[in-house]
């Protein structure tokens, strides 16, 4: 997937675009730190995902993600933001934004970005609570949501062990990516094999593979 990273805090928005663009599925297109860079970047790149974030100077990321959906019904608006702010997520939602996400834990973000991709909406847990609150009807999922059922006896960092492991990595990229000590990731996978009844590496990604092939 294409994605164009948008965010006032350029260094943040670059240390995004170095993080997701280490995964093997996803090309980071174009950086932005405004609106205007934002609309332009879509206009010229036409990325799959615009990530951006809701508060940028001179105007907000709303405003940008109004433009966009203006040049292209279609397009896809993921919010990655510190506010929770009823207004905000009301509005987000109801121009079509595909996804509302909270600075937190970035390890969530590339999983949430392929969910986007297919076709669903997604939400942060807060998120999905204020949504809940104020009757926002939208077919969302969290990102944890979105792993396949037959992972359901994993942890949340257990199954971000899996997708690291279906993604080719070793225990020491595993541990990179995910900011453990390599110790912990061989703790992680003794656990995932032990709840799955598996006996390696490659059955692991085998079934995360099959899992995900749903209808």
């Amino acid at each position: 997937m294409r994605v164009l990273v948008v965010d006032d805090d350029l260094l943040l928005a670059r240390s995004l675009a170095t993080i997701l663009g280490a995964e093997p599925d996803i090309d980071v297109v174009g950086v932005g730190a405004s609106r205007q860079e934002a609309v332009a970047g879509f206009r010229e790149r036409r990325p799959d995902i615009v990530l951006m974030d809701i508060q940028m100077p001179g105007s907000n990321g709303l405003d940008a993600a109004e433009q966009i959906l203006a040049v292209d019904p279609d397009a896809r608006v993921v919010f990655l933001t510190t506010f929770t702010d009823d207004d905000y997520i009301a509005r987000a939602l109801r121009m079509g934004a595909r996804g509302y996400l909270i600075k937190q834990d970035v390890v969530q973000i590339a999983p949430a970005l392929r969910s986007v991709m297919t076709g669903m909406s997604v939400l942060e847990g807060k998120v999905l609570e204020r949504t809940a609150a104020m009757g926002l009807a939208a077919d969302t999922a969290t990102p944890e949501d979105t792993r396949p059922p037959v992972f359901d006896a994993l942890t949340e960092r257990e199954y971000e062990v899996v997708q690291a492991v279906s993604d080719g990595l070793d225990n020491a990229e595993t541990a990179g990516r995910l900011h453990l000590s390599e110790g912990t990731v061989r703790n992680h996978i003794s656990a995932i094999l032990a709840k799955l009844g598996l006996r390696n590496r490659t059955q692991i990604a085998v079934l995360y593979y099959r899992g995900s092939q749903r209808p």
